[in-house]
């Protein structure tokens, strides 16, 4: 004859390869570190743990820092604008610029810029 089923609530264990992913390919967390973003009416940069994220009338294009050859910035030549540059691995240049208002503004930006990609990109 046939055995009975197991008593309810008595279930067996699941076969291997069904629930939570093992620890060594769980995402892991993005270490904090310092952080900048220039924002003005239509455009956005961002340049955090990540890398650095231009946002221009809401199309957003993302770099990561491994993907990443070199990062310039400059003011315009109005002195009104934050004009920045990545360069990527493949040598394409993407530029970004956002509008400074007040004026002052820019020289702030400029100081905590410099501070953010020292630390992510000390080597330039």
């Amino acid at each position: 004859m046939t055995t009975p089923p197991p008593p309810y609530g008595h279930q067996p264990p699941p076969p291997p390869g069904f629930g939570p992913p093992p620890p060594q390919y769980a995402p892991h967390p993005v270490p904090a570190g310092p952080d900048f973003m220039a924002v003005d009416r239509h455009c956005s940069i961002v340049v955090d743990a990540e890398g650095v994220t231009f946002e221009i009338n809401d199309v957003t294009a993302e770099f990561p820092w491994p993907e990443i050859r070199s990062v310039h910035y400059r003011p315009s030549p109005s002195g009104k604008h934050l004009m920045m540059g990545v360069i990527h691995l493949d040598g394409r240049f993407y530029e970004c610029v956002v509008e400074a208002k007040p004026r002052t503004r820019l020289g702030e930006w400029f100081t905590r810029l410099q501070a953010v990609l020292g630390y992510y990109r000390p080597m330039g």
